[in-house]
């Protein structure tokens, strides 16, 4: 699964990096981003991407509770298709989310060590995600988004037995294309990222409390006995 990340890269970095004309947000540092939090989504729009902010926690357009979000922060690759909340979005609502690490906890004989997953460059990257707006009974609007995961790679399988879906550079204006669907094209990009490119490394256990988001979270750590 995925269920914290981070985004600290400068934003003049991070509107390179994806094509953004602008952030018309206050785009502060993230070290401890947590579900049911507005995240940075991406979207495609007439050609030209375009930055906002989705509420992390999918709520279905025909959801009849808000508080379905929570249990829908992850849509596994597997089964994107066949699941009535990911398969109508998997067509036409279709996002990246920019991050420049994630956090997964693994398993030691002393108990459950956090771990950052980052790039080996230390550079940004794009989570695979689907969108969509649920509109409350009083007519509030709500945006809201999942994070599409897949099986591990090399880096993530010791640590734990899933991982948020990374896409190539090269592939995001496709998935973000979403006048063009071909369900066997995009589910070929919904695989593990290279390992080869990745690294892992432990962080202090305050970053198991959502509440606590200061760079102390991403400090490596000397590894646990």
């Amino acid at each position: 699964m995925c269920g914290r990340f981070t985004l600290f890269t400068d934003p003049e970095k991070l509107m390179n990096r994806f094509q953004l004309q602008e952030i018309p947000f206050d785009l502060k540092p993230r070290y401890n981003i947590a579900p049911g939090q507005p995240i940075p989504a991406i979207l495609a729009d007439g050609g030209r991407r375009r930055i906002g902010q989705l509420r992390w926690g999918l709520v279905p357009s025909w959801a009849q509770d808000e508080k379905i979000g929570y249990k829908m922060i992850n849509a596994r690759a597997e089964t994107l298709q066949e699941k009535p909340a990911f398969c109508r979005l998997f067509e036409r609502k279709r996002c990246i989310i920019p991050a420049d690490g994630f956090y997964e906890w693994k398993q030691m004989d002393r108990g459950k060590q956090p771990m950052r997953i980052t790039m080996r460059d230390g550079e940004p990257f794009a989570f695979a995600g689907l969108f969509d707006t649920w509109t409350s009974p009083a007519g509030q609007k709500l945006h809201t988004c999942t994070i599409v995961t897949t099986r591990p790679n090399e880096v993530v399988t010791d640590i734990h037995d899933r991982m948020p879906v990374i896409l190539r550079t090269e592939d995001e204006n496709l998935w973000l294309d979403r006048a063009r669907f071909d369900p066997h094209l995009l589910r070929s990009l919904l695989i593990p990222y290279d390992a080869g490119l990745m690294r892992a490394y432990p962080v202090p256990a305050l970053v198991g409390n959502p509440k606590i988001d200061v760079p102390e979270c991403v400090e490596e750590i000397s590894a646990p006995a």
